[in-house]
């Protein structure tokens, strides 16, 4: 096995070419998309980066990824600053927890959407009203998986610790929160990942700005291409987002192998 490389892992240059490989697919598959339907349907590849660069140029494209930026990462760390703490201390305090998950739960299974019509009513369309429903989305998740993260500790090691005269405190820093990383890091790519959906959403009902202001304005008027750009860049957004926290997963995690 080669130095660097886990067992069962595969080798970084094997995932770059395999990602690389499947790019090429979809562009090819786009090409052929395109050659075949109306262009007022589905624009060429060629299409779609000239109206990219059209869009960079003029301002538009970086003004609104700027401004979704800002609500989307304003929202998603309000939601880790409340989200963390709740979840630790639900999971660390048992009765508190089973207290508290039902309501937990009964909010994360019902429809954001549902809310936007109140939060206008107190919060107004400003940035506050986006922030909310950024963080009303990405919460939920942060919380569940921290909250199972620290109620799944290792009881062997928990037992271990215990005889050797380690205190609870002890015990809950150097063997209960660090087995919760992974779920904690889990639950923080399901909420990025949420928190970006959760961010075209607000930009949609409140004053409509933004990327998700340009998704309206385009797609409503049937600018194909400069809508496939800007679908592209929401996606590559949330990519670049998500492999950050993978990244810092890896990292997190290596203590335990």
């Amino acid at each position: 096995m080669s130095k660097g490389v886990k067992s069962g892992e595969a080798p970084f240059w094997l995932i770059a070419l395999s990602r690389i490989g499947l790019l090429l697919m979809l562009l090819i598959l786009w090409t052929l998309a395109a050659d075949h339907v109306s262009r007022n349907i589905v624009p060429s590849p060629l299409e779609t980066l000239e109206a990219a660069v059209r869009l960079w140029v003029d301002g538009r494209l970086p003004a609104a990824i700027g401004t979704s930026l800002a609500t989307y990462l304003g929202g998603f760390l309000l939601a880790i600053a409340f989200a963390l703490p709740l979840g630790i201390v639900m999971g660390a305090f048992g009765l508190l927890g089973r207290t508290i998950e039902i309501y937990v739960y009964a909010l994360a299974a019902t429809p954001r959407v549902a809310f936007i019509p109140l939060i206008i009513l107190i919060l107004g369309l400003g940035i506050e009203a986006k922030l909310f429903v950024v963080f009303l989305g990405a919460v939920m998740p942060i919380i569940i998986n921290t909250y199972a993260g620290v109620r799944q500790a290792d009881p062997d090691l928990v037992e271990m610790a215990r005889s050797v005269g380690a205190s609870r405190r002890r015990i809950f820093t150097a063997i209960v929160l660090p087995g919760a990383v992974p779920y904690i890091l889990a639950g923080l790519r399901i909420g990025a990942t949420i928190g970006l959906i959760n961010t075209v959403v607000a930009e949609l009902y409140t004053a409509v700005t933004g990327l998700g202001g340009l998704l309206a304005l385009y797609g409503n008027t049937f600018r194909m291409a400069e809508y496939f750009v800007i679908v592209l860049t929401l996606a590559a957004i949330g990519v670049v987002v998500t492999e950050i926290l993978r990244l810092l997963e890896l990292r997190l995690t290596r203590w335990s192998h």
